[in-house]
């Protein structure tokens, strides 16, 4: 059985999007970004939310839409894991999660009264630390 690795979610009660979407978002961040490799094995339902002091239902809930999106896979006796990367939603889903998460971000970086170029440069900063990470 392979070693679980560590998920590092941070759950706000502030944030507006309800703790499923926290918990899914953070690990589609962490496996795009490569922190949570392909093959990796995510923390069991009751011990990622003994670790967030959560409901085990809400982190099953989560586990369950990104097992339904193909981001992990279930091994019957072992648990989860990140799923090799292929298109895992259609065209149409994914251009509305990029337009959805562009408005929710410029909405809070514009809140925060930081400038159309100030964004612009640490967007570009954000995706040249991706990128790197993906070569490497």
């Amino acid at each position: 059985m392979s070693d679980r690795v560590p998920v590092l979610l941070n759950i706000t009660t502030g944030d507006p999007r309800p703790i499923v979407r926290q918990i899914v978002d953070g690990i589609r961040r962490q496996i795009i970004a490569g922190d949570l490799p392909v093959g990796a094995a995510l923390p069991s339902v009751r011990g990622l939310a003994q670790q967030l002091g959560i409901n085990p239902n809400t982190v099953a809930k989560a586990y369950a839409e990104l097992t339904t999106e193909g981001w992990l896979n279930a091994r019957a006796a072992q648990g989860l894991f990140v799923a090799p990367q292929r298109q895992r939603l259609s065209d149409e889903e994914r251009e509305h999660r990029l337009n959805q998460a562009i408005h929710h971000f410029v909405g809070e970086v514009i809140a925060l009264d930081y400038s159309p170029e100030s964004i612009t440069l640490a967007v570009s900063a954000a995706l040249q630390q991706f990128s790197h990470k993906k070569t490497k």
